[in-house]
C-alpha cells in the first residue's frame, strides 16, 4: 500500500516500491551519467526503504532519491566514527525541475535516515551543479571537502554533509 509522505500540488512524494524500480532506472538513464545495476537498486530498496523516495504525478514517476547507511569517520568530529546516511543518487526529470520536488525528496530522505538513527547525512555533488549546491546549502548541508576528479568524466565533486539531531 502506498503511503503519501507529502503532496506538492499534483505531485505525490512517497516511499518507493519494487514496481517503481524500472521507471527509476529510466529516470537515471535520462538525467545522470552514472548508472547502476538492477541489483544495486533492489538492494538499496531492501536495505533502507525509509529513504528511497519517489515523486510521481498522475501515477508516473518523475524523480527519486535513493540512499544507504554506512559506518565511517565523521565529517564533523576529528576522530569520530559514526553511522552515516549517504545519498547515492537523486534525480528529477528536467521538465519538472525548479518546482520544489528535489527539495521535498531530500527532506523526506532526511526523515528516513533519521529513522535509522544516523548521526550524519552526506552526499557528493558536481562542483559545476550550482543549483544543487545551493539547494543542499539551503537545507543545512555544508561543503566539507572537495573531491578531485571524483566523477568518471574527471569532474570534481563537493562532499556535503549535515549533522542530524
Amino acid at each position: 500500500m502506498q503511503v503519501i509522505l507529502r503532496q506538492l500540488g499534483d505531485c505525490n512524494i512517497r516511499r518507493a516500491e519494487p514496481t517503481d524500480l524500472i521507471p527509476i532506472m529510466e529516470i537515471n538513464l535520462k538525467t545522470l551519467p552514472e548508472h547502476y545495476s538492477d541489483y544495486f537498486y533492489e538492494s538499496l530498496l531492501a536495505e533502507i526503504p525509509e529513504a528511497f523516495i519517489v515523486a510521481e504525478i498522475a501515477g508516473q514517476n518523475i524523480g527519486y532519491i535513493m540512499c544507504k547507511t554506512e559506518y565511517g569517520f565523521s565529517n564533523f568530529k576529528k576522530l569520530g566514527f559514526v553511522k552515516k546516511g549517504h545519498v547515492v543518487s537523486i534525480a528529477v526529470l528536467e521538465e519538472y525541475r525548479k518546482k520544489g520536488i528535489g527539495q521535498a525528496l531530500v527532506e523526506e530522505s532526511v526523515n528516513g535516515i533519521k529513522l535509522k538513527k544516523c548521526d550524519e547525512f552526506y552526499l557528493e555533488v558536481r562542483c559545476s551543479n550550482n543549483d544543487a549546491v545551493r539547494l543542499y546549502e539551503k537545507l543545512g548541508f555544508a561543503i566539507r571537502q572537495k573531491l578531485n576528479t571524483y566523477y568518471r568524466d574527471g569532474e570534481d565533486a563537493y562532499l556535503m554533509a549535515i549533522e542530524l539531531t
